[in-house]
Formats: C-alpha cells, sequence, structure tokens
C-alpha cells in the first residue's frame, strides 16, 4: 500500500511540474518580401501544445493537425484573428500551406504579385484570445522599409507597420 501510495505520488508531482513547465506562450511572424515572384511572403510559428489546447478548448475533441479537415478548422480561427489591410481594405493574404510536428506549428501565406504598401495595418490576435500571456511578435521586411519588429498581445493586437 505503501509503494503504491509513493508511486501516486511521484506521477501527480510529475504531472503538476509538466503542467508548469511550459509557461512561456509566444508566436512567431515573419512577413518579407520575395523579389522572384513578387509576392509578400508570411511564415507564422506557434507553439503545437498552444494551438492544440486553444482547439481542444474551442471544440471539446483531440485534433490531429497532420489531417487537411483538422487543418482547415486551424486555418478558419487564424484567418479571423490575423489580418493585413491598407486604406482600410484587407489584403487578399492567400493560404499556402500548413506543416505540424510535435513541437511546432508553420503556417504559410502570401499576398501575391504585392508588396506591402505604405501605411497597411496588421491584426494579430493569434492565441491571445485564449492565453492571456500569450505574446506575438512579427518580424516585416521588404524594399524601402527597414527590418522592424513589432509585439502584439491581448493588449496591443492591432498596429500599423512600419
Amino acid at each position: 500500500m505503501m509503494r503504491c501510495k509513493a508511486v501516486l505520488a511521484a506521477a501527480l508531482l510529475w504531472c503538476s511540474a509538466a503542467a508548469h513547465a511550459h509557461n512561456f506562450h509566444v508566436g512567431l511572424t515573419e512577413i518579407s518580401f520575395n523579389p522572384r515572384t513578387g509576392s509578400t511572403e508570411v511564415v507564422h510559428t506557434y507553439t503545437a501544445h498552444d494551438v492544440e489546447a486553444l482547439l481542444m478548448n474551442l471544440y471539446q475533441r483531440q485534433f490531429d493537425l497532420g489531417l487537411e479537415e483538422d487543418q482547415a478548422v486551424f486555418r478558419r480561427y487564424l484567418e479571423k484573428q490575423f489580418r493585413i489591410s491598407a486604406g482600410g481594405k484587407p489584403l487578399p493574404l492567400q493560404w499556402v500551406g500548413m506543416q505540424a510536428n510535435i513541437d511546432s506549428i508553420n503556417v504559410f501565406q502570401e499576398i501575391e504579385k504585392t508588396a506591402l504598401p505604405p501605411g497597411a495595418v496588421l491584426v494579430d490576435g493569434v492565441l491571445t484570445d485564449f492565453l492571456p500571456q500569450q505574446v506575438n511578435n512579427v518580424n516585416v521586411s521588404g524594399p524601402g522599409r527597414p527590418t522592424a519588429s513589432i509585439v502584439f498581445n491581448r493588449e496591443r493586437r492591432e498596429q500599423p507597420l512600419p
């Protein structure tokens, strides 16, 4: 009986340590102009655990982001939470694809045959609606603009791009 209690206590300790091990919630987005294609490319990277927890919370089921139908669910969410506009009109951000592995989720988008216009505004609320401490770092580069980094969080979801 004592051995069973010791094993149970060790298991509970391990579970609580695992739950506290992931307390840094960050997303990274790279927005850059590809002179070869003439398109603006957008690459997002998020922690797989955070995306899976979000989807579980929204839909009360497990997701396999290696499956196209489950990727489509995350796509709909991302397209609501991440937008680029210019002159008050959304830019046509096309979905290129997604890669998922055990550690991270990478999403690829582009604005075909277009460089970011001056005065573009970015809305980035990905995961900030679910994780209060989520921070999204966006790095922007392109012709005629210096490389810049912008930080988005729950309080700062919409900002002009430099």
